[in-house]
């Protein structure tokens, strides 16, 4: 008898593949089936799962049970077409088939000899995306999971790139003639930043946030004052980080004022475009990236606003040489005859290991063309904008920030009379009310200390009939929020004396 343990078989794994692949179709067809947020509560669904792994095996037909008797339940509906919070990211059918494949090849993409093809496309698939974005040829990259990790290597190559402190072998700790490093990005600038800027032992306080304008974007006057300030006080200023589409109100840093100062005070540039560089897709939207081409790295992410599943970041890079003399490292074992004449991508990073993600956006980039993804970018800047134009007519909110691109930021205003800590309740209560509907979820910010809801249109399948149903929701929800936050009538005191 045989007892070996064996893969799935052929028929076994037709059978389960068509039913799981009718099943994907089947969700993707009707999304809204499904609430976009969750209402379990914390630790329902570990509730239900078996504390101890099995011991002997288990049948999928069990396993696909739990997964959508038990899962699915759990689960936030990212392609959702009402999902508006944070920034939206698809997956639409390309992109499914090509993680399907990369999950059957299962290739790790660290050196050219390791998978050729994966190595190749990525570097094809870089030109691309430099050529989508009118970006000249002097860029080359490599693809990372997400922007937190692009930002990271591109803050190393830049700390690398600082003449004479060889922190590479030295490092930092320890050496009292290596001056306290500076980095500088606006206080609006993603969290990652200062994420980084922890990991390669700057420290936060190695970062100094530059106050904003009105419009939310980086004082380049300021910038410069900080820099001759520091420079006066000891500080080593070495990297600058712009934003084209910060986080919270998707505004544009000025980057050709700022790539001056950089050129001036011989800082590198690093420019976070990871929601707002899909934007440039369209040829009239190019300009949002002016001076970006003067930076000397530059991070976009196509899972945002390319329609790619997550995770999908590219990094471009004017010296690789920079960033491989940060992370290169080479031990006998991996060293190969190829290693002059081809591109060995785990010198660009920290990983070794690497997925293919280049397949999945070249399946994006080949199904819909430039053609096909401009007119979806451009139709959620429309969108945004009829939603702005709707929050600007109504006389019951009102826009907190400008509207540059597919993000619109507002809060509700029922009474101008409202004190600041009323108006913010009433807006909390007014959006976990639109979430709690499940057929929209929304998020939150504060500007300039003021609470602030956010409906970002980026979700491949977001249409108009979804915004229409976002103006009735917040109409709907707004009296109800108000009377839900008012405050309590106080209770007449009954007199218990006698008389």
């Amino acid at each position: 008898m045989d007892t070996a343990v064996k893969d799935m078989s052929a028929e076994e794994f037709l059978r389960y593949g068509d039913r799981i692949l009718k099943d994907i179709a089947d969700y993707l067809a009707h999304p809204e089936r499904y609430p976009v947020l969750s209402a379990v509560e914390p630790g329902d669904i570990k509730a239900q799962l078996p504390l101890e792994p099995p011991t002997a095996p288990e049948s999928m037909d069990a396993i696909l049970a739990d997964f959508h008797q038990i899962l699915m339940p759990g689960m936030t509906h990212w392609n959702h077409p009402g999902f508006m919070a944070y920034f939206a990211n698809s997956s639409p059918g390309p992109g499914i088939l090509a993680e399907t494949l990369c999950a059957a090849l299962n290739q790790n993409a660290m050196l050219w000899r390791t998978s050729p093809s994966a190595t190749e496309l990525e570097e094809v698939v870089m030109r691309w995306m430099a050529s989508l974005l009118g970006l000249s040829e002097s860029f080359t990259g490599v693809i990372t999971d997400t922007a937190s990790i692009s930002s990271l290597l591109a803050m190393a190559a830049a700390r690398e790139a600082i003449p004479g402190l060889n922190i590479r072998e030295e490092g930092l700790s320890g050496r009292p003639e290596v001056p306290r490093l500076r980095i500088y990005t606006s206080d609006q600038a993603h969290s990652s930043i200062e994420k980084g800027a922890i990991t390669l032992g700057i420290g936060q306080r190695g970062v100094r946030k530059i106050d904003t304008d009105s419009a939310f974007r980086m004082r380049p006057e300021s910038l410069k004052a900080s820099i001759a300030e520091d420079r006066a006080a000891g500080w080593l200023p070495f990297c600058v980080v712009a934003t084209v589409g910060t986080t919270s109100t998707t505004s544009i840093d000025p980057v050709p004022l700022i790539a001056d100062i950089c050129e001036e005070e011989k800082l590198w540039l690093h420019v976070d475009a990871a929601y707002a560089g899909s934007a440039a897709v369209p040829p009239e939207f190019q300009h949002l990236l002016e001076g970006c081409d003067r930076a000397d790295s530059m991070v976009v992410n196509p899972h945002k606003w390319l329609f790619t599943p997550m995770d999908c970041s590219v990094l471009f890079v004017k010296s690789p040489q920079r960033l491989r003399r940060a992370f290169s490292l080479v031990p006998e074992y991996l060293v190969t005859d190829s290693d002059n004449t081809a591109t060995n991508y785990m010198d660009w990073g920290v990983q070794l290991g690497r997925r293919f993600r280049a397949l999945k956006l070249w399946m994006i980039i080949r199904y819909f063309g430039q053609e096909g993804l401009a007119a979806l970018v451009r139709e959620h800047v429309r969108l945004a904008a009829d939603f702005a134009a709707w929050i600007d007519a109504s006389g019951q909110f009102r826009r907190t920030a400008p509207t540059p691109l597919s993000a619109v930021c507002f809060c509700a205003v029922p009474d101008k009379e409202l004190g600041e800590a009323q108006l913010e309740a009433i807006n909390a209560a007014l959006m976990q009310r639109i979430n709690q509907t499940g057929e929209v979820f929304l998020s939150h910010t504060k500007l300039n200390g003021e609470y602030t809801l956010r409906v970002a249109v980026g979700n491949i399948r977001t249409q108009q009939k979804h915004i229409e149903r976002l103006k009735a929701l917040l109409e709907e929800n707004l009296p109800l929020a108000v009377a839900q936050t008012a405050p309590a009538q106080a209770t007449p005191q009954i007199s218990t004396a006698s008389g």
